[in-house]
């Protein structure tokens, strides 16, 4: 097979290439904006040129502002449309509704209906919170011994990149499976948890002060975060608090053959920082 990936000079995508590489059988085609095989979601052209005579895609969603993720999600489904694409391996989140306070949960709601509609196969992983995107939240933590985010008592399967790019490889070279896997950490952790993880690793206290979200919006826009962003972020933590990113599956072990990893070793846990 011929399997193309996007975003393959990102975490996610590099790894899922390497993976897929190393597994051997399958030309592996690496697309990014500047990469060997040029792929600009912005160029609707570049797009339909570079998935001519692929088999198989596995879609890294894009990232930023929403209204420009939508854009290119678009621009990659019509490219999948017009050139015949046979399967897409779509990486997706836990939380897809369209009424979910989450900004993202309306951008992945909207690709797996697009996707739906165009009459390929399509595999979906839909994946909880990055462990490692999650951990950096702690930073200001180490300094404090707080950690100051507005989750309320609710709990987070983390997952770390690793286990979510096996998954996205091991779909890509079988057969389609027409569904949606969620692919979540071994456990849902609460923000205590979380605080205990890094204060063991860090060997020094770090609790958790539930703030509310205005609370947290002014003190990550103090932070220089740009406004975008923490956004973004309050209707993350806004979805976590109705419960949507507590579930728990096995899909890493049914997919891979491996449980995936605990949240302090997909950090590592910042040890150096």
């Amino acid at each position: 097979m011929r399997i193309a990936v996007t975003g393959a000079s990102g975490n996610v995508g590099g790894q899922v290439v390497s993976l897929l590489t190393a597994a051997g059988g399958d030309e592996v085609v690496g697309l990014s904006r500047r990469g060997p095989v040029p792929a600009d979601y912005d160029d609707p052209a570049s797009l339909r040129a570079a998935l001519t005579g692929i088999d198989t895609l596995v879609l890294v969603t894009s990232d930023g502002e929403a209204a420009r993720v939508l854009t290119h999600h678009a621009h990659l489904v019509s490219a999948v449309e017009q050139t015949g694409v046979g399967h897409v391996v779509a990486l997706s989140g836990l939380d897809t509704d369209l009424a979910s306070p989450f900004c993202y949960a309306y951008t992945n709601g909207v690709l797996e209906a697009q996707l739906s509609r165009t009459g390929c196969a399509v595999s979906v992983v839909r994946a909880s919170l990055f462990a490692e995107f999650f951990a950096g939240f702690l930073d200001a933590a180490r300094a404090t011994g707080e950690l100051r985010l507005p989750a309320s008592d609710a709990r987070v399967s983390l997952v770390s990149r690793a286990d979510v790019a096996r998954c996205l490889a091991v779909l890509a070279r079988a057969e389609p499976t027409g569904r949606a896997h969620e692919v979540t950490g071994p456990a849902a952790l609460s923000m205590h948890d979380v605080a205990a993880v890094a204060g063991r690793a860090w060997d020094t206290p770090v609790s958790y002060a539930d703030v509310d979200e205005p609370t947290f919006v002014a003190q990550t826009a103090r932070s220089g975060e740009s406004p975008w962003w923490t956004y973004a972020y309050a209707s993350m933590f806004a979805s976590i608090r109705e419960r949507r990113w507590d579930a728990v599956s096995a899909e890493v072990r049914t997919l891979t053959g491996r449980d995936p990893v605990p949240f302090d070793a997909a950090c590592e846990f910042r040890a150096t920082r």
